[in-house]
């Protein structure tokens, strides 16, 4: 069991990752690169106290992890957002 904040590298800021949050709920991280799903959504879930109801993941061409975290409907990712100083 890692510790979460290591799984999470940072959040993004991109016009598309604002779009998801807005209309999908949807938070996106860049994420180390051996990180699983599960240890993804256990790093956000205890990180930031909200239920995850799915993680979907890419490799970037730049050689990074990005994660798409999609929260529970009553969390709002806006509010996790603003706590992390995005919007």
């Amino acid at each position: 069991m890692r510790d979460p904040r290591e799984i999470i590298i940072r959040p993004l800021q991109t016009e598309k990752a604002l779009r998801l949050i807005e209309q999908q709920n949807t938070l996106t991280f860049i994420v180390r690169r051996d990180a699983t799903k599960p240890e993804i959504k256990r790093a956000v879930e205890e990180l930031f106290g909200v239920k995850v109801v799915k993680v979907n993941t890419l490799i970037t061409p730049r050689g990074e992890k990005k994660a798409y975290v999609k929260l529970a409907p009553e969390y709002k990712a806006t509010e996790i957002a603003a706590r992390l100083g995005i919007l």
